[in-house]
């Protein structure tokens, strides 16, 4: 079996930068064991897999350890390649998924991810054990499908050197630490060692969660945000109701052929 598959730099209008995805255009699904370990072969944040339905495309996602319900980077990915590549019409692609029907758009120069908002809730008594793995000092720290610290300061979040063993312990998928910037809206960055990714670039799913928060706090439905990674990304975001939209650049820098063999 060969499979072609492409690698895109996403959240970046240059190559190593941003956040790299795979995606595999698939004819039909293939067994979730070798999905995985197709994955984990990447070793990536994650590999993206789509197949066509008739009214949409079906998208799935895996870290090189488990798959996982949302992914914006890997989403901003595969739709640059069936739109660059496999010449998908239109300017919207839609896509259904583990967390239910997402949107993708062509916006100038920029493609647009339209997600779920998602909710947090303030998170007190965790607050001790999130700082002491984080190793700084907490604002706030809420919970929704990540934990999320907000600190002080964009300095506070550039420094911040983990405790990922710490980090893994926690409830949740991840922690996100986030302040406000110097030159953008917010800042974050974001830990997942507990599915796989000690540190994720750029991640669009965490900004359905952190859109909301500096929406409410900087009284603006329109911003910038910027992931503090050492690739980093830039993110344009709005919120829109229950949804947010979170838009960037991406760029092809790799296409190749897995080999299987006879699997």
């Amino acid at each position: 079996m060969q499979l072609d598959y492409h690698q895109v730099d996403a959240f970046s209008d240059r190559p190593f930068a941003g956040n790299p995805a795979i995606v595999y255009r698939l004819d039909q699904w293939l067994d979730d064991a070798l999905m995985q370990k197709i994955a984990g072969e990447h070793n990536l944040a994650e590999t993206a897999f789509v197949v066509k339905q008739p009214e949409y495309w079906h998208i799935r996602w895996f870290t090189p350890a488990t798959e996982v319900p949302l992914c914006g980077h890997a989403t901003l990915a595969t739709a640059y390649v069936l739109f660059n590549i496999y010449a998908e019409p239109g300017d919207v692609i839609e896509f259904h998924s583990l967390s239910g029907p997402l949107r993708v758009s062509r916006v100038g120069r920029r493609l647009e991810l339209d997600f779920p908002a998602q909710s947090i809730e303030p998170d007190e008594p965790l607050l001790p054990a999130v700082a002491a793995a984080l190793g700084v000092t907490i604002e706030a720290l809420f919970v929704g499908p990540e934990l999320l610290a907000v600190v002080a300061d964009e300095a506070t979040v550039r420094r911040c050197e983990p405790d990922l063993t710490a980090l893994a312990k926690l409830p949740g998928m991840g922690v996100i630490i986030t302040a406000p910037g110097l030159q953008h809206d917010f800042v974050s960055r974001y830990f997942a060692p507990s599915i796989g990714i000690d540190e994720d670039p750029v991640t669009g799913a965490i900004h359905c969660s952190l859109i909301p928060y500096w929406a409410q706090r900087l009284a603006k439905d329109e911003m910038r945000a910027f992931q503090a990674s050492a690739r980093g990304g830039a993110l344009h975001c709005r919120l829109d109701g229950k949804r947010v939209r979170i838009a960037g650049d991406a760029v092809l820098v790799a296409k190749a052929t897995l080999l299987l063999g006879d699997v």
